[in-house]
């Protein structure tokens, strides 16, 4: 099984290489299906049982949830900060996990930021961008939704740290998953509220809004000037996704 997966990755990357500035989405007829299907299980199961969790549980809690599954993460950026050759921003992002895992009760409590310690947010695919590697092919990944085939690696490097992989209970383990599904989705049922009132094509207008997204995140909102082909392509769009998510917020926790 996971010698298939692997093996479907590597096609995958394969074909990122068809990928251009003009064509960032030569993957677009299986992505469409793809998405197609995120958003008919979106529908059927998860935006109901997301709208049931956020008027049961009181705001304060699902804060802490969130807390909860965004402290180990930390863990990443603090590397991911180091690989780009920040490391004083590395080691507040470490001093921001150790804290938060203690005096913040496993991270239920955002402590460090109320002593100074900002959360950064850095990821596996903003080291790979910094390195100089371009995002290659648009992919929607079945239930995790936009990425890309150099962003997997920061899908990858986020799944390696929830608080799950760490609990040997099946019961346990099943539990806690299901949980940071639903409370993710709740934290989003404004952004997909949005699409639904304001996209005419929904999987353009996530694929071009992610895409813009990451790139400020790779260049720390500056990103560098359109070469002379590039310029022939069409211009970024500038659409309600941004204007409302903003690079510096979009994945930002509710404790920051």
């Amino acid at each position: 099984m996971r010698v298939n997966l692997f093996f479907n990755f590597l096609i995958l990357v394969a074909l990122s290489g068809c990928a251009t500035a003009g064509n960032p989405d030569p993957l677009e007829s299986v992505n469409r299906k793809t998405f197609a299907f995120n958003e008919k299980l979106d529908k059927a199961v998860l935006i109901p049982v997301a709208k049931s969790y956020q008027s049961v549980v009181p705001v304060e809690v699902r804060k802490s949830v969130s807390n909860f599954y965004a402290n180990p993460r930390d863990l990443v950026s603090a590397l991911s900060l180091v690989l780009q050759g920040r490391p004083q921003e590395g080691a507040s992002d470490l001093i921001r996990f150790g804290t938060n895992t203690t005096v913040g009760v496993l991270g239920l409590f955002d402590v460090a930021t109320h002593l100074g310690f900002e959360k950064h947010n850095e990821d596996l695919g903003q080291v790979l961008g910094h390195w100089g590697m371009d995002a290659g092919a648009y992919i929607v990944w079945p239930l995790f939704g936009p990425s890309s085939t150099r962003d997997t690696a920061a899908l990858i490097g986020n799944l390696a740290v929830t608080p799950q992989v760490f609990v040997s209970d099946t019961g346990l383990y099943n539990f806690l998953t299901g949980m940071q599904v639903v409370n993710s989705r709740s934290e989003l049922l404004s952004t997909s509220e949005l699409i639904d009132e304001s996209a005419l094509d929904p999987y353009l207008f996530v694929r071009d809004a992610y895409l813009q997204y990451r790139q400020h995140l790779v260049y720390n909102g500056n990103p560098p000037p359109l070469s002379e082909e590039d310029l022939f392509d069409d211009p970024p769009i500038e659409n309600e996704y941004l204007k409302h998510h903003t690079p510096s917020g979009l994945d930002k926790s509710p404790s920051d």
